[in-house]
């Protein structure tokens, strides 16, 4: 069964004559200007690639980190702004999309407004947390925080049921803690406690200018109820073995197990307290939750909802309470040193909670058909490369192999926007309301999402609007998603020589290939299911091939006495090889024994490996980068461009590297998994 695409290709002739077509594009795709030609790329092929860019570019001050990603972001924030302000000067029938768009732009921009109603928007729901008298209050309240999405005490999701494939339940992860791992709380290293004192400090603050009479109290009571639920989250290893272990279970049985926590009151806001699955993403943690609630002062519960709340809800206040959110989690926490451009942050909701509706205008002007189809021709080839790669892995088993084909023809693959878009019909938007704006977003996104909760899931369904910059592998419905926003170079240039567009966006595919036949992505089947479809002997195999990719990451040292964790980076780095390898084959094939043109002075396999590595080009504060070691699934940017590639014969024919070169790895030691 062949791959199904989420997109009419007019029949594999078109795809392959457009592959044909851009090997005699004179464009490289390349960015010349970026380019260190001091550096050999035997040494350093991420510093020869992005050299100058790296040497020229500082973090803004408005981020902890910048690179292509930020780049493309950027790009696709100012497309979509200029998208808004003609908006603004057309007519827009009340009720419209149009209407909508620019009124939820307009009431961000107010500050004037904002400022002037002080606390007036959020006085009733805070209102709601001090009436609480009962655990079962606590609970209710906990829901309905959850329909606004404004400081619930755990992320709750609507997404495909693994055990049942194809239909929808609730996930819930563990959470109740507002600091970004459980070190922060319980490691009594002296940076960590700092951070704790500069919490506490930032909570008395907030209940300070939230009118609470005791903020010092609040804030102490606050901070130890954190502590306590963050003794009870799983490490992130755990929390994900926990996740892919967990079973659906009705409100019934959650009451039966977790009697300490009102599963009811808190389903009946959301439109919950009917026949739903619930799934617990990490049991252990909910049953010390359930314990913790009777045993705590229904007074600390409330500050503690309050906390949530406000902070949730800060950036929509007036000034003080955006500009203290800000000191805290932005300078305190990562090291950025001023908050986004208001603009940004209005085009950021705009994009956010009406994500169709201005994503088909910026579709319409920035992702052309013959864009798609280009995007196309690529996933075919990768894809192809990699059912043949699979069949040749002779330390799989047969029947294994099998049933990797098997998974990989099943496969869907989302490509630019979805095909039907989303109507936002009934969903209020005000000019001069903009906390209630979003509570009325929020609301309508819950009401959309919930409702659907025990039918079918919509196959044609985007979790995330064309706009947004990313790409991802669902391996509840064995799919890849490329949104358009993130189909722009350095990813993929239109019209470009195929060599870089498939060493930056075919090894991005790739990558989200390799998720499927990964650590977690192979306990999944072609239908989403959970199960166990490799032998033993093929997990020994695999752990024995991935052993290696461990040590090399273990290596690098990005900061003085932190190294990269091989093990918690392990499934992105195997997605990176496997997407660079895979992508490089597809590569070759696609010049259909045809010589690659030399263009800009590389050869076609040099421009492969620059295209990868110019895609990675980023530059990160310390401070952030001290936390992304210790909790990122992903390794820097700098050591998955080299990582991956040095483990590749193709790159050291491409220039020639040899013994003695930095980047040198010996023939034995190149880590090959696929």
């Amino acid at each position: 069964m062949p791959i199904r695409l989420a997109i009419a290709l007019g029949g594999a002739l078109a795809a392959t004559a457009l592959t044909a077509a851009a090997q005699s594009a004179a464009v490289s795709g390349l960015d010349l200007d970026t380019i260190d030609r001091s550096v050999r790329p035997q040494d350093d092929l991420y510093r020869f690639a992005n050299g100058r860019w790296l040497d020229r570019t500082e973090v803004p001050a408005d981020r902890v980190s910048y690179g292509a990603f930020a780049e493309l972001t950027d790009r696709a924030e100012s497309d979509l702004h200029a998208i808004i302000n003609e908006i603004g000067e057309r007519p827009r029938p009340a009720g419209s999309s149009l209407q909508q768009i620019a009124d939820l732009f307009a009431s961000h921009m107010d500050e004037t407004r904002i400022d002037a109603l002080g606390l007036e928007p959020v006085r009733g729901d805070l209102a709601r947390i001090d009436a609480i008298r009962t655990t079962s209050d606590v609970a209710g309240v906990a829901g309905y925080l959850a329909t606004i999405a404004a400081g619930a005490p755990f992320a709750a999701t609507v997404s495909i049921d693994a055990v049942n494939p194809g239909w929808l339940v609730v996930r819930l992860t563990q959470g109740g803690t507002l600091l970004p791992t459980r070190d922060h709380y319980l490691k009594e290293a002296d940076l960590e406690r700092g951070i704790r004192a500069q919490y506490a400090a930032y909570l008395a603050r907030l209940f300070t200018l939230a009118g609470r009479r005791d903020a010092e109290g609040d804030a102490r009571a606050v901070l130890a109820l954190e502590t306590m639920l963050a003794a009870a989250q799983l490490p992130p290893d755990e929390a994900r073995g926990a996740a892919r272990a967990a079973r659906p279970q009705t409100l019934g049985q959650l009451r039966s197990a977790l009697p300490g926590f009102d599963w009811q009151a808190w389903a009946r806001p959301q439109g919950l307290d009917r026949p739903v699955q619930i799934i617990l993403e990490q049991p252990p943690f909910f049953e010390a939750f359930a314990a913790l609630l009777p045993k705590t002062p229904v007074e600390t519960w409330q500050a503690w909802l309050t906390a949530r709340f406000l902070t949730a809800v800060a950036p929509y206040l007036p000034r003080p309470f955006v500009d203290l959110r800000f000191e805290f989690f932005g300078r305190v926490m990562t090291g950025q040193e001023a908050p986004r451009a208001r603009w940004k942050g209005g085009v950021s909701l705009a994009s956010f909670y009406l994500g169709d509706a201005l994503g088909r205008l910026y579709v319409e002007r920035h992702f052309p058909a013959r864009a798609r189809a280009g995007v196309a021709a690529i996933v075919t080839g990768v894809v192809r490369a990699y059912r043949e790669t699979i069949e040749e892995a002779d330390w799989l088993s047969r029947p294994t192999r099998a049933e990797a084909v098997r998974k990989l023809s099943a496969l869907r693959v989302k490509i630019g926007h979805p095909d039907r878009w989303r109507d936002y019909h009934g969903l209020e938007i005000r000019p001069d309301d903009l906390l209630g704006n979003i509570l009325r977003a929020r609301r309508f996104d819950n009401d959309f999402r919930t409702k659907r909760i025990g039918g079918p899931a919509d196959a044609g369904e985007w979790l995330v609007a064309p706009q947004t910059v990313n790409a991802f592998y669902n391996p509840a419905v064995n799919e890849i998603v490329l949104p358009a926003a993130f189909l722009q170079p350095p990813i993929f240039t239109a019209g470009a020589d195929d060599a870089v567009n498939y060493g930056a966006l075919g090894a991005a595919v790739g990558h989200e290939l390799g998720h499927g036949f990964d650590g977690p992505g192979r306990q999944y089947d072609a239908s989403g299911r959970p199960r166990i479809w490799w032998t033993d002997a093929d997990e020994r195999a695999f752990g024995e091939r991935t052993r290696a990719l461990i040590a090399q990451f273990d290596g690098y040292r990005p900061l003085p006495g932190q190294s990269v964790n091989g093990r918690l980076t392990l499934g992105e780095n195997v997605g990176d090889l496997t997407g660079l390898r895979v992508a490089y084959r597809a590569y070759r094939t696609a010049l259909g024994g045809r010589p690659a043109p030399v263009i800009d002075g590389f050869t076609g396999d040099q421009r492969f490996f620059i295209g990868w590595a110019q895609a990675w080009r980023a530059t990160i504060r310390d401070d952030y980068l001290r936390e992304w070691l210790i909790v990122t699934p992903h390794a820097p940017p700098e050591y998955r461009a080299n990582g991956a590639a040095a483990n590749l014969d193709a790159f050291y024919n491409a220039f020639g590297a040899k013994p003695g070169d930095r980047m040198y790895r010996v023939p034995e030691r190149r880590v090959r998994i696929w």
